[in-house]
């Protein structure tokens, strides 16, 4: 049996840094942009963010940065792919 080592949840999230990411929060709202900053918390920083519409995807409106508090995310992915 091969033992692999699990990585942290907040090294993955770090060494998303420069990378597109996809937000959702609590609130069901749902972010897509490129990841610029994060901290201990999960507090994420996000440049050229854009919320998007749940069913289709399609931006709802157009932000410059953007700041999601970590106690308010339900998942991130990273190098998500707008279609």
């Amino acid at each position: 049996m091969v033992a692999s080592r699990i990585e942290s949840p907040l090294k993955t999230l770090r060494s998303a840094i420069n990378r597109d990411i996809l937000v959702k929060v609590k609130n069901g709202n749902t972010y897509y942009g490129k990841l610029v900053m994060t901290d201990s918390t999960m507090n994420l920083v996000m440049i050229d963010c854009e919320e998007l519409r749940e069913d289709t995807e399609e931006p709802i409106a157009k932000y410059g940065t953007v700041l999601i508090r970590g106690s308010q995310i339900l998942y991130i992915v990273i190098d998500y792919r707008k279609e």
